[in-house]
């Protein structure tokens, strides 16, 4: 079973997916649903990171560009917010992950490039300026 997983790991689920079903316990590719179960977790947690560092690059944008500020601008930044909101009250579990420095840190060097990228300004602070929950206050727009 391992050879199909290295092969064509869409077979390979579709396959798994049967033999769950069937309770078939002593056919399954154990390590490798183990290893594609958590996968999932992170592609979970990855999404939540790329929201999170797309809103503080249009946050990052609003402070430092006023001139640029538009009723799109600030649709953009409500959406992002609105997403992540759903996101964690579908998966609560992520909740936990916004008080983690580390990765906060990580978010705010990708929003970090986001916002480069877009405006080809290098004036952005290399740590965070706002908490999570000043980031996701619905009415939170940095001066």
């Amino acid at each position: 079973m391992a050879g199909l997983y290295e092969m064509d790991v869409l077979a390979w689920s579709i396959e798994q997916a049967r033999l769950l079903r069937e309770r078939r316990w002593s056919a399954l590719d154990i390590e490798n649903l183990a290893e594609e179960i958590e996968d999932v977790g992170n592609s979970v947690r990855h999404e939540l990171g790329s929201r999170i560092a797309a809103l503080i690059a249009a946050l990052l944008k609003w402070q430092l560009q006023p001139e640029l500020r538009s009723d799109n601008w600030r649709a953009l930044i409500d959406v992002q917010r609105d997403t992540i909101t759903r996101r964690l009250g579908r998966v609560p579990s992520l909740i936990s992950a916004l008080t983690e420095e580390d990765w906060l840190k990580e978010i705010w060097n990708d929003a970090l490039v986001l916002a480069i990228k877009d405006t080809g300004l290098h004036a952005f602070p290399d740590t965070p300026l706002w908490t999570s929950a000043q980031i996701l206050a619905p009415a939170f727009l940095p001066a």
